[in-house]
This record gives structure tokens, sequence and C-alpha cells, in this order.
């Protein structure tokens, strides 16, 4: 009884806060750009979903929380998009780093914020988009809106997800998300211990089908990833690609920059966050010849040393000209980004070492294709080794290379699953 009353307490708890937020979210974003988008976005939802969605349209619904679970799921959703092609699709988001980058996007025919939790919104999204099927991807959890498809006996599927022992789903004060996750009526995991983790709540109904990443960016092979401005600025150099980078991992490669970039050792800069002050001040850091790709016009990109890449949606194609990789989001605590993207152009790679959450990353470490550093020493004895050995690098990028072709396989598996 004493875990009935606290379960309902939290359940409880868990309504307020949701129905608190928006409130909360309005005064935030006076202050911060990002949450304004998402507090207008969610506004216009429903009005968007009213005028592209009737009630004879048969529809498939996407969810992904941000971005990098769109590109996670985005080979699955390719599939499905064929499948079911006489469906709309619905792609929801919840951030607005995914939803603003994505809005445009030809794999749905409507693109929206998801609205906030509350037990309304779930029942109202629900009722205008009626989904035939519905596919969450890794673990953007919310259980109203799980809940209104259960009762309805809609048909709903979490792929990729990855689950870890303090996720709080696994919680003795996690019953109402547990619950949420038994709307699914299959979970594809991207490994055994994320299986293990839902026997333990008596989910039985689980297939270990790996990354759906490893299917995406194997596929890039098959694009054209040319980029003519990148070739005028490499030339016959050697490069390095620093890829999704915080303040953090460029306060450690400034000085390695700095130090010994030249004509024949060229660097690219491709930050996470696109700051006009924050570039700026990536800019007044750097002491060799540097441009931007927003003032790239008119330039002989040849006569510098150092580029920033200060837009998206290019970076998966800058990896293909890259000698050497490094990642960003380890050296602090964001969080590693995809090393996937460069491992399979066949390079080495560079990370910081707070990368324990990141699966892939501790096996392509177990590999020996990618190296873990924690400071500006590391950082400049590992570059300066790989600058060096030419044909030690081919060897490691071979090894990345090898990781992601023998790591795909999971999309198949999805599709196959729900074609029975």
């Amino acid at each position: 009884m004493y875990f009935s009353n606290k379960e309902k307490i939290l359940r409880f708890i868990y309504n307020v806060i949701i129905n608190l937020t928006p409130f909360i979210l309005k005064g935030a974003a006076f202050f911060n750009p990002k949450i304004k988008k998402g507090v207008v976005g969610r506004a216009q939802t429903f009005n968007k979903l009213k005028a592209s969605i009737s009630k004879i349209d048969k529809t498939i619904w996407f969810h992904c929380a941000s971005l990098g679970e769109y590109e996670q799921g985005l080979p699955v959703f390719k599939e499905l998009r064929q499948l079911y092609h006489t469906h709309k699709i619905v792609l929801s988001f919840f951030s607005p780093s995914g939803y603003e980058i994505r809005k445009n996007t030809d794999i749905a025919d409507v693109v929206v914020y998801l609205p906030l939790d509350t037990k309304k919104n779930a029942k109202r999204f629900i009722d205008l988009v009626n989904p035939e099927l519905t596919v969450f991807v890794k673990y953007d959890i919310w259980p109203n809106v799980l809940n209104v498809l259960k009762r309805r006996k809609k048909r709903a599927i979490l792929i990729s997800a990855l689950l870890r022992p303090n996720h709080i789903f696994f919680k003795p004060y996690g019953k109402y998300l547990r619950d949420a996750l038994f709307a699914f009526e299959h979970i594809f995991v991207q490994n055994e211990k994320s299986k293990d983790l839902l026997k333990t709540i008596n989910y039985k109904n689980v297939t270990v089908s790996g990354d759906t990443r490893f299917d995406r960016v194997f596929s890039q092979l098959e694009q054209n990833n040319t980029l003519p401005f990148i070739e005028e600025f490499k030339q016959e150099s050697l490069c390095v690609v620093a890829g999704s980078t915080w303040p953090e991992d460029e306060n450690i490669l400034i000085e390695y920059i700095n130090k010994y970039a030249s004509n024949t050792l060229k660097f690219i800069i491709a930050p996470h966050n696109i700051n006009s002050a924050q570039i700026s001040k990536l800019k007044s850091q750097l002491q060799v010849p540097t441009v931007l790709f927003s003032e790239k016009k008119d330039q002989n990109l040849s006569q510098f040393q150092v580029l920033i890449v200060d837009t998206i949606g290019l970076l998966t194609k800058v990896y293909n000209y890259a000698d050497i990789a490094y990642v960003g989001g380890a050296i602090g605590k964001t969080g590693l980004h995809n090393t996937l993207e460069p491992a399979v152009f066949g390079i080495p790679i560079i990370i910081g070492d707070n990368y324990k959450n990141f699966p892939e990353a501790i096996e392509m470490i177990k590999n020996k294709g990618v190296y873990a550093i924690n400071n500006k020493v590391e950082i400049e004895k590992t570059l300066n080794h790989l600058v060096t050995t030419p044909d030690e690098r081919q060897q490691l990028g071979q090894l990345n290379y090898n990781y992601i072709k023998k790591s795909r396989g999971a999309v198949i598996q999805i599709i196959n699953f729900l074609r029975t």
C-alpha cells in the first residue's frame, strides 16, 4: 500500500509539473531564444495538424526528441515512407534544435513540435493524428500520450532504445513512466544490457537489433559527398576535421593549431552551436590564416590554414575530406557527438574521455580505431603521432570502416517485424 500511494503521489506530481511547465517556459522564453522557438512552435502544433490531416487520411507518426534521434530513425523512416506510401507521415520533435533544422524534411507531410505531455494535449494530439503506426526513437518517453495510444490499442514501437540502470523506468518510484513502456508492442534495443534491463520490469517483447545509425551512415557512402570549396581549401594538405565542437573542445585544440597549422597541415572546425559571438571568439584566438564558411566568397581558400564551418548540414560531407577526425562533446559534460559519421570514411578518430554512455565509442576504442584524450598534452601527442604515421592512419581508419560495415542490419529487422 505504501508504494501504491507513493506511485499515485508521483503520478500526481508529474501531471502538476507538466501542467505548470508552459508557464515556466513562457517566462524563460524572454531570456532564451531557443526556448522561445519551442514556445512559439508548440502554440502552432494543433493548427498545423488540423490544416494538414483530414479525418479520412491514414497516418504514420514518427517522434524524435531532437536531431540526433531523427538521424538515428531516418533509415527506418525512409523504408516506412515507401512501405506506407499512401499514408500521411507526421514527424514530431520535442527540441527546437531538431525541429528547426528538419522542419522542411521531405520524409514527412507535416512536421510539428510535440505538445507538452498534459493529459488534455495528449488526447487532442492523438485525436488529430490518429496514427495507424507510431514509432518513437531511443528513449524520449511521454507517459500521457503513450497511455492514450495504449487505451486506443494503437500500434506503436520503440526503436534504437539504449537503456541504462539510472533511467527512471528502473527506479522504485518510476512506475508511471515504466508502465508507459508497455504501450509499445515491441522494443528494438541497441544492446543486450538494454534487453536485460527490460527483463527486470517484465517487458518481454524485445529484439536486440543494434543501432540504426550504422545503416544510415553506411548509406552515406552512396551519396555525392563532394564539396568543391573544401577541395579548394584542402589542396594536397593533410586535413584534421574537428566536428561538433564545444568551447571546451576548442580550448584544447587552439594551442595545437596555432603551433602546427601550415599549408601542409590544415584544420577544419565545425562548432556544434553556430553562435556568432562564440565563432568570433574562436577566430580571434587563432593566430594562423583563418576563414569562415560564411565569408568564403571571393576568397582564395587555398591560402588559409583553418576553415571554420559556421553553418549547419555540411559536417557529414566535410568528414569525407578528413585524414584525421576529432569529434566533440566528450571533453566536457555535454555528451559525445556522432563518431560513426567520420568512421564510415575510414579515418582514425580522437575524442574526449567522457564516453562511458556511448557503446559505439567504447567498441571503437577497444578496436583501436579511436583515441580518447583529456588534455592539451595528450591531444598534441596523439595528433603528432597520427600526422607522422600515414600507414597507421590508414590501418586505424580501416578498423573503423570495418566496424561500421559489420554492425549494419537493424533497419531490416525492424521492417521485417512490421511486415508480419
